[in-house]
């Protein structure tokens, strides 16, 4: 990975609210994330509900197409060795260290599925300042948080790649009239024209496998349904500089990858209140 494909990027995220870095990672660490992915999905898939065990937690949904699929994993990286080390890859801090520094901690580990001919795989346009919560356990959340995300497989228009509007971090948090859940609601564009924004100004974000994607709190995106034979996955983490962040769990410290130990607070709440294994209604 060149320093100017990194520099490129993270100038073109500056401007726009968020950058690509192409074949950062190699087909055969792809093979590795995708044989995590199944290995998640099969986890997932063998539970009757949603299960929580501490941060880790496998949401599972109903798909009026597939019937019960695995929507996501969260901080599976307690869990996975694997994961783990992909989260703090010397390769994903080389680009977020351009925009936060060298001490970082992670509120994010997230595995994304699309199944193939899922009806309900979407993502209303949002800006991912609307989930850090509670609001003041994170300060400077425009300059101080970055989501990345590492494609497993292609994410073309078809099979629901992210749609991302340019600029729009630089306009502060929207009224995008979200009533309910992000996921798993439609990607309208009526909801940008009534925040004032031109649907005609979306881009996709197409990336091929390896592919590293990261973008600012505050822009706005959302994605559609996967209408191809093929899965879309994507491998998210987000970090945030550790002097703005009462909260989740270290990266990095002075650019050297921490590893996990016991869990500490990130977004649940109940923790330490309820850290063992059980089941979550829906």
């Amino acid at each position: 990975m060149e320093t100017a494909a990194i520099e490129a990027a993270v100038e073109h995220y500056r401007a726009a609210g968020y950058g690509i870095v192409r074949g950062v990672f190699t087909p055969a660490e792809i093979a590795e994330l995708a044989a995590a992915f199944d290995r998640h999905w099969r986890e997932g898939m063998a539970h009757p509900a949603s299960f929580r065990h501490g941060n880790l937690f496998y949401r599972l949904g109903e798909d009026p197409a597939l019937g019960r699929v695995l929507r996501l994993v969260q901080w599976p990286s307690y869990a996975d060795p694997v994961l783990a080390r992909y989260r703090t890859d010397e390769r994903l801090f080389r680009i977020v260290e351009k925009l936060l520094g060298r001490d970082l901690k992670q509120i994010i580990n997230q595995m994304h599925w699309k199944p193939p001919g899922a009806a309900a795989a979407e993502f209303a346009f949002h800006q991912d300042i609307r989930f850090r919560r509670p609001r003041d356990a994170y300060r400077n959340l425009f300059h101080s948080y970055v989501q990345t995300g590492i494609a497993v497989d292609r994410h073309t228009p078809a099979s629901g790649a992210m749609r991302v509007y340019p600029g729009s971090h630089l306009l502060g948090e929207l009224d995008l009239a979200i009533h309910g859940a992000v996921m798993d609601a439609a990607a309208g564009e009526e909801a940008l024209r009534r925040a004032g924004l031109d649907p005609a100004r979306l881009v996709d974000l197409t990336l091929e496998p390896g592919d590293v994607a990261f973008w600012n709190v505050g822009t706005v995106h959302g994605s559609g349904r996967n209408a191809t034979r093929a899965d879309r996955r994507f491998y998210l983490n987000g970090y945030v500089r550790a002097a703005d962040c009462d909260r989740g769990e270290w990266a990095f410290r002075d650019g050297r990858p921490c590893p996990l130990g016991e869990p500490v607070l990130v977004h649940y709440d109940d923790l330490y209140d309820r850290p063992e294994p059980h089941y979550v209604n829906p």
